[in-house]
C-alpha cells in the first residue's frame, strides 16, 4: 500500500513538472553576425591615372558625390572636338532644308537626307564621348560612409580594379545560420529580438525576419536567416557578433 503512494505522488510530481510552464526548456540562442545591408567594393570601368581623390575615409557621402576621379584631359578634349562637329553639320543640315524648302533646284532630297543623316551621326559620337569621359569619375551609388580609399591621388588603375570601399551602416541584418528543425517555428516577416555584443554590456534590438534560405547548405547542413534591423545612428558596427534570441511561449 506505501509502495503504492510512493508511486503515485512521483506521477503526480511528473504531471506537475510537465505542465508548469517555469519549468519549461529554453532554446539555446544562436549565434550570428551583423553586415551592413550596403557594402559595396567600387572600381572604374576604365584604366587610368588618378588625379583626385575628392573623400576621405570615414566621410559620410549622398547618392551621386564625387569619390574619385581619373585624368580626362584627353576625354575633355575629344568632347569640344564633337560639339564642333555637331554644330557644322546642323548649320549644314539646316541650310539645305531651308533651300530645299524654297524649292531649291540646286538641292536633291538625297542630299538633305545625307546631311540630315551626318548630324545625326555627329551628335551620336558626340553622346559617346561624353560617356567616355563620364565614365573617368566614380560617384557614390548610394548614400554611406567611405570605408576604404585604396589607390593614392598619382597611382595608375587598372579597369574594373577596387578603388573605393562604400558601407552604408544605417541599415544592417544579423546573419544566422540554424540547423533545419530550428527554423520550423520561423517565418518571413517575424518579428525577433537579437542580442549584440557591445561595451559596456550587451544589447538587445528587434528585428524582421526578411530572409530564410528554401535550401540547406550541403557542406554544413545548416539554413542561413538573414534579420533586418534599423541602425539610423550607425551605433552598432557592422561586423559585431549576437545571438539570435529563442524565446520559448508557455505551456498551457
Amino acid at each position: 500500500m506505501q509502495s503504492l503512494r510512493v508511486q503515485a505522488g512521483v506521477w503526480g510530481v511528473c504531471v506537475w513538472t510537465w505542465a508548469c510552464p517555469c519549468m519549461a526548456p529554453a532554446a539555446e540562442p544562436a549565434a550570428g553576425v551583423t553586415q551592413a545591408i550596403y557594402d559595396g567594393t567600387l572600381s572604374l570601368p576604365v584604366a587610368g591615372i588618378v588625379v583626385r581623390c575628392a573623400r576621405q575615409e570615414g566621410e559620410f557621402v549622398e547618392l551621386g558625390d564625387l569619390l574619385l576621379e581619373l585624368d580626362s584631359t584627353l576625354e575633355q578634349l575629344e568632347v569640344k572636338r564633337r560639339r564642333l562637329i555637331v554644330e557644322s553639320r546642323r548649320m549644314e543640315w539646316e541650310a539645305l532644308q531651308r533651300l530645299y524648302e524654297q524649292n531649291s533646284i540646286s538641292v536633291k532630297k538625297e542630299e538633305l537626307e545625307k546631311a540630315r543623316t551626318e548630324y545625326a551621326i555627329a551628335q551620336t559620337e558626340l553622346q559617346i564621348a561624353e560617356e567616355q569621359l563620364r565614365r573617368r569619375r566614380l560617384v557614390a551609388p548610394c548614400a554611406g560612409y567611405v570605408a576604404e580609399v585604396l589607390p593614392e591621388e598619382g597611382e595608375a588603375v587598372q579597369a574594373y580594379q577596387p578603388v573605393i570601399r562604400l558601407v552604408d551602416p544605417r541599415k544592417i541584418r544579423f546573419v544566422v545560420n540554424l540547423e533545419p528543425a530550428r527554423c520550423g517555428s520561423l517565418h518571413k516577416d517575424q518579428q525577433v529580438l537579437v542580442e549584440l555584443e557591445s561595451l559596456p554590456k550587451p544589447v538587445r534590438l528587434a528585428g524582421t525576419i526578411a530572409y530564410i534560405s528554401p535550401v540547406v547548405d550541403a557542406a554544413s547542413g545548416l539554413r542561413r536567416v538573414e534579420i533586418r534591423m534599423d541602425n539610423p545612428d550607425a551605433a552598432i558596427a557592422p561586423g559585431v557578433t549576437g545571438r539570435l534570441i529563442f524565446e520559448t511561449p508557455a505551456l498551457r
